[in-house]
């Protein structure tokens, strides 16, 4: 059960503890306040060895923002290394698929050798469970676009998954945070978006050689600068979210190839958060969510 850091604090033999966040702190002084009577070199160390989990990712800086509503989960032992958390988290895994939540900076799959992508990450992860099988692409999301991707462990299921898209997937929704102040409260984005040499998608009202894309769009939050969107994909093109934004006058946060004036560095603003699939072996109904990255709210601000 998770816990007020308010409350008693159980016995320290304890692995793990979860608590729920009331008010928004560093994360160093949300541990201390917890671990009631802890040192702050301790508090320190749990984070340093990965011991803290907001809303299921690890988080090692002691600065950290908190925010209401989050769960922490504090252990006083130090994580494998083997763990890839940092990189991303399996949120389902059986014989056939496994769903990932895959964070920023990390590639779909390998471009060149060397590179950060969840292929890798997850053929490195079969190994280690040993298990006789590797990663099969079945969708993608940019590299610094986070959220829920669906990998096969065999070509024969990718295929299958491949083979009839919309069928595959009967929900995929996005949260984005974009430029500007909504004149409506939610809408629909209609074009035809074409790839070109120069590596830039580009859209048009009229047929014009490419494939027809639409994206509908619901306001979850108006803030001065920013506002908060949740988005569907009603079909599955190349940047159709960044694009369709960029066409209604409001880029995605950190999107500069798409217009964006406000760059937060390391990522875009844009998080995959719903998945929802028909299972490719089983026909079995599926769906998951992930948080929205605490990151978009201090955003709004």
């Amino acid at each position: 059960m998770k816990r007020n850091h308010n409350h008693r604090v159980p016995r320290a033999t304890d692995k793990s503890l979860s608590f729920t966040v009331r008010e928004e702190c560093g994360l160093l002084d949300f541990v201390m306040k917890c671990l009631d009577g802890i040192s702050r070199n301790k508090a320190k160390s749990i984070l340093t060895k990965g011991g803290a989990l907001v809303d299921g990712r690890v988080q090692t800086h002691h600065e950290f923002r908190v925010l209401p509503g989050s769960v922490v989960n504090i252990s006083r032992q130090p994580r494998p290394k083997s763990d890839n958390s940092q990189h991303y988290r399996i949120v389902y895994e059986d014989r056939w698929i496994v769903v990932v939540d895959k964070e920023p900076g990390v590639l779909s799959m390998g471009v060149g050798a060397g590179s950060l992508n969840m292929k890798n990450l997850l053929d490195k992860h079969f190994v280690d469970t040993r298990q006789r099988c590797t990663a099969h692409v079945v969708h993608r999301l940019d590299c610094r676009t986070s959220g829920l991707m669906v990998y096969a462990k065999s070509s024969e299921v990718q295929q299958d998954m491949t083979a009839d898209w919309r069928a595959t997937v009967t929900d995929r929704r996005y949260v984005a945070l974009v430029e500007g102040v909504m004149e409506q409260t939610e809408g629909r984005v209609e074009s035809y978006l074409k790839d070109t040499k120069r590596m830039v998608v580009i859209s048009s009202p009229t047929d014009n050689g490419g494939k027809f894309a639409v994206t509908t769009w619901r306001l979850m939050e108006q803030g001065k600068q920013h506002a908060m969107l949740e988005l569907k994909l009603l079909t599955g093109r190349k940047n159709q979210i960044r694009v369709h934004m960029a066409d209604i006058h409001h880029p995605v946060v950190g999107d500069g190839k798409y217009g964006s004036q406000d760059d937060p560095g390391s990522r875009m603003c844009l998080h995959a958060f719903k998945l929802a699939i028909k299972h490719p072996v089983t026909g079995e109904e599926m769906a998951w969510e992930t948080p929205i990255p605490p990151y978009f709210y201090r955003r709004m601000r």
